[in-house]
């Protein structure tokens, strides 16, 4: 199962924040959310509660990211899991989107002037 929790700012920031198992079964929720995150200047994903993730919830992270990118957004990856940053970096997904550590650290990355407000997902 999978919980999918979106925060918009006025200031043009967004975070999305998946939690559970983010694979094929799951991964139609979170490319929707992201669809409709797509327009914002900063986007951070925040992968701190995915448990598991395989090449479909991939996939959907990298689509994710193009959309934004397209529009003109910066895409931040936070990622506070030892786990799942591993298979970030062991697939080269670093090194297409800044991978960071926590919420903080992606805010800074971002130059957000929501900085704080990353912090009450």
């Amino acid at each position: 199962m999978l919980k999918i929790r979106q925060h918009k700012w006025a200031a043009g920031y967004a975070m999305v924040c998946p939690e559970g198992e983010l694979d094929a079964f799951t991964v139609a929720p979170f490319r929707r959310a992201l669809a409709q995150l797509a327009d914002s200047d900063g986007l951070v994903i925040d992968l701190s509660a995915v448990v598991f993730i395989d090449s479909a919830g991939l996939g959907a992270l990298i689509g994710g990211i193009r959309g934004t990118r397209e529009l003109g957004g910066q895409v931040i990856v936070a990622c506070s899991r030892p786990g799942l940053a591993r298979v970030l970096r062991s697939t080269g997904f670093d090194k297409v989107v800044t991978v960071t550590a926590s919420l903080a650290e992606a805010a800074r990355a971002l130059g957000s002037p929501v900085g704080g407000a990353f912090d009450d997902n």
